[in-house]
């Protein structure tokens, strides 16, 4: 520790001596200099000898100080080096400063003691320390030594751990050090005063954060959450540093500075560009106001939380003024004082603010400083004309926005609309300015929380203007060249390039923050496809981009969807301001319909103060106008201001700040009535106004006095006394004080009444002519934004506007959608006018990045429009010739393809111009490979557009004939790089990269590439690239889910069956072909019970079949279905319907390969499948079926018809035998019963088809069919139900179908073909069908006869009714054999409909126009009874009355054309011989009743008795008792009487038809005339005698019947009644032929008469015997005459006229 001490002695001895040795040391005035450097040496001497050291031996370089070290103390040999410091000899100086720099180094001189000779309370002598060392600075002149020295010594006092200095002491030295570089005319000094400058002060700001982290990290210390705080950033501490030593830290640090002082320089003329500035972090901001006039004495008396906050504090602000100070007028000397010190204190300001710890980013009062000092410092270097000062502003500013914009919302505001925008829009600003904002900028949008932030600030928020929409306005206009180029005076073409390069690296920027933003919501399908190999996409921000500090959301629970509808009501609110700006009342009309803004006045005077976008003008003009609602609203204008304790010319500042006062005098006088009331309202104890009036006759002349002195068109100027005197006697006859009077002239003068800065103000738009104009332009408005922008400035200062920090990643699409159009516009001008490879690259990037953000917000216009632009610049889809591709041209197509990579999940309907454009880039690479599209160009030119409308146009103008080879190998050099190898594999990667693709997207791209292959196909020379294409990806996507698969087999299935119809057959052979690939591997996978995706697979195949009508197409496609069959019958599941209906399809062909392949299949399915998995086929057994039954109906191929029907009678086999299958099958079905699903999946179909067959097949066929019907129903139909049976009928009754039209019953011609054809079916199938009908319901009886007796009682009655013979006597006998099989079953309810079915027939068919018709003129059908069920009788009622009009025609004019007459004849022909017909059934029905009733044969036998017996009575013979045969019985005993008698009235009616006509002579004659009936004379005989007989015998049956004995009376009386009738009848006769047509009949009567007992003989025989004897007149026949022998011989002994007879 002594030798410690006096080391340090024996420095300060050396030191004192070489100071005494000094030439200067020695003259007269530094005598008090002298003797205190021998005093302190002498000091210094006996302190060493005190410790045992001899003096001057010590060392230059003193020990470091030992903690516990006492003994030696500096203090006390200040003294001399103070006063050598006031000596003016540098040598002395830099000796005293050298010493006193390294005892404060070291720590041998801490000055922490009062200073006893300060007059300063509490003042140590450090602080006299530093202003001694300060104080050696006196100005310009002072010696280099000297300033190096003070700069040493300042440095080390600052820096140094042992010393502490604050507050004035800290300033002092940094003002010393200022005024040292301004001073300095050495660089180097300058560097070196400017590097200990920015060490001070970052030292300053590092220790306030270092003491802050240590007393936080002490404060939390005890709950042992406080981590060690950070070492602080102080000077080292070593040995001694000397003046070289200082030299470097000085120099590193200056250098340092001026790297980071600049944000960029403007670049040289041969485009390269110097240093960009500033490596600064990110942005945020927030509103404050204040003036430089605030109180800043509030500011010192706040409370900081520890000194150095309050030295960083001091420091900061006095560089915020020192920055503030203004430049001389006109252009300022770059070595001027004033620039240099700006210049300074903007550097040591960006210093500041590049790396801010926690405690300068968060104080109150830091942010307050920025606010009230820094803000406004920047506002006015902001617009600063100076490059080196505007430069400096922006990278503070940049360095503000990236750390305290959530305080600064209003100020960053103010600099973007304010300054920033301002240039680029004024073409008067300069390059270099221009392209400063555009580097700041290019900054700003680097950064996607920057970006949206400024969105969501500014762009949503009522009261702000909108940067985001502006910015990227101004950003695109100068991308395109509209704000430089011949507005801009002085810019050379590489500068127009680099800022149009810069512009549109900006608005790429912005794209980019956007998509970084929302990446989350992006899926990319796979991994980006590099394709260009020699270059790379940047596709993430620049790895500078600006650093986010945590800004707090004002707004956390607000939803992307507020801040949308919140910017669709600025949007309107703007939209009324401007229509405010026009016309007022309807701009607050239209706020009001919007319900923006309240009608009341209190109302609309809050929006004229609140919005500062109105034109004051217009709302000055407003509110004068003398509308009562106008001066209400103006009222509550004024009565919102508040002018308490204000003075007068203040308030009517306030006043005039809102508004441009009208020029109409009576509009002012309004205006200043109402502030002169309110103005003493509020102030109602002012004591110099005696009213209101005064007030307002002042302030009208306070109006008039600055118009008068701040008018330019005034010349002489009011002066004080003019003034003073035009007041006189306004005070209520009193004048004001002439002093008060006095002060408003002053201050009117010195500072004129103006509106204040609002928003809306904007730098002119003068155009200059010259350079220089442009300059001064410039300037004047530099100065314009400056004093605008420091006034905005200074209002926001004191305002709290919250910054929303945005979270949320929907933002992106309502500012995407607000700025499409900008970026677009950019884009396309660029890729267009230049060819420049940096713009074209900038330009495709943002194309890619817009596209992405469409695609990712589903914004389809927009997406759209973006990929039609890239389309568009590809030129392949334009119609600019192939010749004219460029190398950008290149460049689009490749990152279109890399669109489609990236974001194919997203395109949708744009995938249609992608893959238009891949269609065509086929083409230009065979092209490019030297192929020649041959025939190209004269086919485009016969067929012109496709038919859509899209035309292929790059090829057009391409000569390939001729002297073209030229041509064609520049065509192939320009078309070479898209068949690079990078292109071709990328193109393939967007096809097999569709396997990635989601449902929808997979979906849109099958849909755009069907409609370009359908585009491809349509031209005149097709191309199936897109379908081959088609093919790949449907193999590739065939794994896929069978939902997504099914959505894109219906796009691809509808494309196929168009392209399977191609007219050109190698084109449908191709589709076909591919189907037949695809469906082999689809069939493979199978298919579960249930699902329908096979089916929707091959339908293709059966609408190709079905549509193409190519018999080599036709063919293909049978034998790609029999392929499959063959080798995956086994997999096939609901494809079989497919399968079932392309043959189907080909059984109605008529080539014979096709037909006789399908139907070999067809055969091989039934047979096989059929046979062994039928539970399979179950689905698709109808359409076998219907199949088969197509088979059978081809004509041209008999063999394979009756193989069809065999299959069929197979198929019916397969279904009794396992009916189960039928039946289970698809249980979840419960459109069909259970019990039914066989009929209704097996059985119906069989029938069905099988009466198709017989409907539409020749005789052989139908018949071939329609024994196999019946054979199936007599076979399986025990296992039948009752319902079902309906419906079979339903089915058989079709058959007769055919006949019942009403078309071919009606026509009066009939072909004769056609009536052949008629008669053979009615002839054959008709009465085939007939005839097993009735036996399948005797056979199955006790089950139809309740349901379907009744339908086929109606059946038969319309076979009777035909006009076929055949088919009407078939009728009658089904229907005998009908009952006569069935009649012993039936109840009474059915032998009625059995007897009323007979009475209808009988109706139906009595020829009633026999006795009517007429030779042209047919009876009147009208007249004639006729049932309702005889259509035939209708119609040909309807005949004969058209024609009997022309027949009455006839009669008036003889020679009437002759075609009506041979119509006549034909129709006579067809009715004669439907008459002849019914008389036919006529005899069919007497005898089918005869038969019923009595069984077939047992009338006639009972004729040859009766003949046999007459015959042997009159030869006098005698016939054995075995000759006699007894009466059947036949159904006789089932009928009732009533029934009976019904029959018995049929009978009767036929018979008196048939005695009217045979009695009507003359109407027989004309019809034998006619041609009736042949060559005799027509005649109704065996009608006549039939019917009566067979109604005699049932009347004489009863009258015999025991078990009616009843009834006899009924029956007698009917029987008497009959036989006189009969009987009278016969003895009118007067043919002798007549006659012996009775025989039979008489013969039966007199028989049964004469069977009777004596009773009734006796009661018959007394009516009969006056007739009888009149018989005997005639010459009878002699079986006769033996009859009536004797009868006659009877009625005597009956009568008792003879005894009776013995035997």
């Amino acid at each position: 520790m002594q030798k410690t001490g006096t080391s340090k002695e024996m420095f300060i001895i050396k030191a004192l001596e070489k100071i005494l040795q000094e030439r200067e040391t020695k003259k007269p005035h530094h005598s008090q200099l002298r003797k205190a450097c021998q005093d302190a040496l002498d000091e210094a001497k006996k302190q060493c000898q005190a410790n045992g050291e001899p003096a001057g031996d010590g060392s230059s370089v003193l020990p470091l100080p030992k903690q516990d070290s006492t003994g030696f103390r500096a203090d006390k040999y200040l003294l001399p080096f103070e006063l050598a410091c006031q000596s003016k000899s540098a040598k002395i100086i830099v000796t005293a400063l050298d010493c006193l720099q390294k005892l404060i180094a070291y720590g041998h001189l801490t000055g922490d003691v009062p200073d006893l000779t300060a007059t300063t309370a509490g003042q140590r002598q450090i602080d006299r320390i530093v202003q001694t060392i300060c104080g050696c600075f006196t100005g310009a002149h002072t010696d280099e030594e000297v300033q190096l020295q003070i700069l040493k010594a300042i440095l080390t006092v600052l820096t140094s751990q042992h010393v502490e200095v604050h507050e004035g002491t800290v300033l002092q030295a940094v003002r010393t050090c200022y005024n040292i570089y301004l001073a300095s005319k050495n660089l180097v000094y300058q560097t070196t005063a400017k590097a200990t400058l920015t060490q001070v002060v970052n030292v300053l700001f590092m220790r306030m954060e270092s003491q802050a982290a240590g007393q936080a990290a002490a404060d939390g210390a005890p709950d042992g959450q406080a981590e060690s705080p950070p070492a602080p950033a102080e000077a080292p501490v070593g040995p001694p540093a000397g003046p070289e030593l200082v030299d470097g830290v000085v120099r590193a640090e200056a250098a340092a500075t001026e790297t980071t002082a600049s944000v960029s320089s403007e670049p040289r003329e041969n485009g390269s560009e110097r240093s960009s500035g500033p490596n600064t972090p990110k942005l945020n901001r927030r509103h404050s106001q204040g003036s430089e006039d605030a109180s800043e004495n509030d500011m010192m008396t706040a409370k900081f939380s520890h000194i150095l906050q309050k030295d960083a504090f001091l420091v900061f602000r006095s560089l915020c003024k020192l920055s503030m100070k203004p430049l001389p007028d006109g252009t300022p000397d770059p070595k001027s004082h004033e620039l240099r010190s700006k210049v300074l204190s903007l550097e040591l300001l960006l210093s500041i603010l590049q790396s801010p710890g926690p405690v300068f980013t968060t104080n109150d009062m830091f942010i307050t400083a920025i606010k009230q000092y820094l803000c406004v410092a920047l506002s006015k270097n902001g617009a600063s004309s100076v490059p080196e000062v505007f430069q400096l502003s922006l990278a503070i500013f940049l360095a503000l926005l990236a750390n305290f914009k959530q305080h600064l919302k209003k100020q960053i505001e103010v600099f973007f609309k304010g300054i920033f925008l301002n240039l680029l829009e004024t073409p008067s600003s300069s390059f270099e300015h221009k392209w400063m904002v555009i580097q700041v900028l290019t900054r700003i949008c680097a950064d996607a929380q920057s970006v949206v932030d400024i969105y969501v600030n500014y762009d949503c928020d009522f009261a702000a203007a909108n940067i985001f929409e502006r910015l990227v306005t101004d950003l695109s206009k100068m991308a395109q060249g509209r704000q430089i180029g011949q507005e801009q005076l002085g810019v050379t073409l590489t500068q127009e390039r680099s800022i149009r390069l810069k512009a549109l690296e900006c608005l790429v920027g912005l794209l980019k923050c956007m998509v970084e933003w929302s990446r989350e919501l992006y899926v990319n399908p796979h991994s980006q496809t590099n394709l260009d190999t020699d270059r790379e996409a940047p596709d993430e921000p620049a790895s500078t981009s600006l650093t986010t500090y945590g800004s707090q959301s004002s707004l956390p629970s607000s939803t992307p969807q507020q801040y949308e509808s919140l910017k669709h009501k600025k949007e309107i609110w703007e939209q009324g301001i401007d229509m405010f700006n026009r016309k007022p009342k309807r701009g607050l009309a239209f706020l009001q319909e919007q319900g923006l803004l309240e009608a009341t006045p209190d109302s609309v005077a809050a929006f004229f103060h609140d919005d500062h976008r109105l034109d004051r003008a217009v709302l000055g003009d407003y509110l004068g106008d003398p509308d009562q609602h106008n001066r209400e609203v103006m009222y509550a204008y004024v009565d919102r201001l508040d002018f308490n304790d204000r003075d007068f010319v203040a308030a009517l500042r306030l006043f005039l700040d809102g508004f441009r006062l009208p020029g109409e005098a009576q509009k002012i006088d309004r205006l200043m009535e109402k502030f002169a009331s309110r103005y003493c309202e509020c102030n109602p104890n002012q004591n110099i106004f005696a009213s209101a009036d005064t007030a307002y006759v002042l302030a009208y002349s306070i109006i008039m006095l600055t118009t008068d002195l701040h008018s330019a068109q005034v010349k002489h100027k009011m002066t004080k006394d003019q003034y003073i005197k035009m007041n006189r006697g306004i005070n209520d006859s009193k004048d004001l004080p002439e002093d008060y009077l006095s002060q408003i002239y002053d201050e009117i003068a010195g500072n004129e009444i103006k509106m204040k800065v609002t928003a809306s103000a904007k730098p002119g738009k003068q155009v200059a002519q010259s350079e220089k104009q442009r300059r001064l332009l410039f300037n004047l408005e530099m100065e314009q934004m400056s004093h605008a922008a420091k006034s905005l400035m200074e209002a926001a200062s004191h305002v709290q506007a919250e910054f929303t920090c945005a979270t949320h990643v929907e933002h992106v699409r309502p500012m995407f959608k607000l700025a499409w159009a900008p970026f677009l516009a950019a884009f396309s001008t660029g890729l267009q006018d230049c060819d420049d490879p940096l713009v074209d690259e900038l330009c495709l990037d943002g194309i890619r990045c817009a596209i992405r953000i469409a695609c990712i917000f589903q914004m389809k216009l927009e997406r759209d429009a973006y990929v039609q632009a890239l389309a568009r610049f590809t030129l392949l889809t334009a119609n600019a010739a192939i010749t004219e591709m460029k190398a950008k041209n290149i460049d689009t197509i490749k990152t279109l393809i890399s669109v489609a990579q990236t974001d194919g999940n997203y395109l949708g309907s744009s995938w249609l111009d992608i893959l238009r454009c891949i269609s065509q880039l086929e083409l230009a690479q065979l092209i490019g490979t030297g192929v020649r599209p041959q025939h190209q160009h004269q086919h485009q030119q016969a067929r012109g557009r496709a038919p859509d409308g899209h035309r292929f146009h790059f090829l057009e103008s391409i000569d390939f004939t001729g002297t073209a080879e030229r041509r064609m190998a520049s065509v192939v050099e320009s078309m070479g790089e898209t068949n690079s190898q990078s292109v071709v594999v990328a193109v393939d990667r967007i096809f097999t990269g569709s396997i990635r693709l989601d449902g929808d997207a997979v979906v849109d791209f099958v849909d755009a590439l069907c409609h370009v292959s359908r585009d491809e196909l349509a031209q005149a020379q097709p191309r199936m690239f897109s379908l081959t294409k088609l093919v790949e990806i449907s193999y590739y996507n065939m794994g896929r889910i069978r939902l997504q698969w099914s959505r894109i087999w219906k796009k691809l299935g509808e494309h196929f069956n168009r392209v399977g119809c191609n007219p050109m057959e190698e084109i449908s052979f191709f589709a076909v072909d591919s189907l037949r690939q695809l469906s082999m591997k689809f069939i493979e996978k199978g298919e579960l019970a249930n699902f329908r995706f096979q089916k929707d697979f091959l339908r293709p195949f059966e609408y190709i079949m079905k549509s193409n009508r190519s018999p080599t197409i036709q063919d293909m496609v049978v034998r790609c279905v029999a392929q499959m069959v063959n080798s995956q019958a086994r997999n096939i599941r609901s494809g079989w319907n497919n399968i079932f209906s392309v043959f189907h399809l080909a059984a109605s062909g008529h080539d014979e390969n096709v037909v006789e392949l399908s139907f070999q299949t067809t055969g091989s399915i039934i047979s096989t499948v059929f046979e062994n998995h039928l539970a399979i086929v179950i689905d698709s057994f109808q359409d076998s079926i219907k199949c088969l039954s197509e088979f059978a109906c081809n004509a041209q191929f008999p063999d394979t018809s009756m193989e069809a029907i065999r299959l069929i009678r197979s198929c019916a086999r397969y279904v009794a035998d396992s009916p189960h299958l039928f039946r289970d099958h698809n249980i979840e079905d419960k459109t069909i019963p259970e019990e039914d699903r066989v009929w209704v999946r097996a059985w119906f179909p069989i029938m069905f088809e099988l009466s198709c067959i017989v409907n539409r097949c020749k005789l052989d066929v139908r018949t071939r069919a329609l024994t196999v019907m019946f054979e199936i129903i007599k076979t399986y139909g025990m296992t039948y139900r009752q319902h079902w049976w309906k419906d079979l009928f339903q089915i058989l009754f079709r058959i007769f179908d055919n006949m019942k039209l009403p078309e071919q019953q009606s026509e009066i011609f009939v072909h004769p073909d056609n009536q052949l054809d008629k008669a053979e079916w009615m002839t054959t199938t008709c009465n085939h069908a007939l005839y097993a009908i009735i036996d399948v319901f005797t056979q199955y009886h006790d089950t139809l006869q309740p349901i379907l007796l009744e339908p086929l009682y109606s059946q038969l009655h319309w076979c009777v009714r035909q006009d076929n013979e055949q088919l009407a006597r078939s009728g009658t006998n089904c229907l005998e054999n009908l009952v006569i099989s069935n009649g012993v079953k039936f109840r009474p309810e059915t032998w009625d409909q059995t007897c009323a079915c007979m009475l209808d027939i009988f109706n139906s068919t009595i020829p009633h126009q026999l006795l009517t018709w007429r030779p042209g003129k047919p009876g009147d059908a009208a007249a004639e009874p006729k049932s309702p069920l005889e259509p035939p009788a209708e119609i040909m009622s309807r005949a004969d009355s058209m024609h009997s009009i022309n027949s009455i025609g006839s009669y008036s004019n003889d020679d009437k054309n002759r075609k009506i007459m041979k119509m006549k004849v034909h129709q006579d022909h067809d009715l004669f011989a439907s008459l002849l017909i019914r008389c036919v059934v006529q005899l069919e029905l007497i005898q089918t009743i005869d038969n019923i009733v009595f069984f077939p044969t047992t009338s006639r036998k009972e004729d040859a008795e009766n003949l046999a017996l007459a015959q042997a009575e009159a030869l006098r013979q005698r016939l054995s008792d075995d000759a006699q045969q007894r009466e059947d019985q036949g159904m006789y005993p089932y009928l009732s009487a009533g029934q009976l008698f019904q029959l018995i009235d049929c009978l009767m009616q036929s018979h008196r038809f048939a005695k009217r006509f045979n009695a009507d002579h003359d109407q027989r004659n004309l019809l034998w005339r006619a041609g009736f009936k042949g060559n005799a004379k027509p005649n109704l005989l065996k009608q006549e005698t039939q019917s009566l007989a067979c109604a005699l015998r049932i009347l004489f049956r009863l009258y015999a019947d025991e078990q009616r004995r009843p009834g006899w009376p009924q029956v007698e009386q009917r029987l008497i009644a009959t036989c006189r009738e009969a009987l009278e009848y016969y003895l009118s006769l007067q043919s002798e032929a007549h006659r012996d047509a009775w025989v039979a009949l008489l013969l039966l009567f007199l028989t049964r008469v004469q069977k009777m007992d004596d009773e009734r003989f006796r009661a018959h025989a007394s009516n009969y015997y006056p007739l009888l004897c009149e018989v005997m007149c005639f010459d009878l026949k002699p079986e006769l005459r033996a009859v009536l022998r004797k009868f006659f011989l009877r009625i005597g002994p009956v009568f008792g006229i003879t005894p009776p007879a013995t035997t």
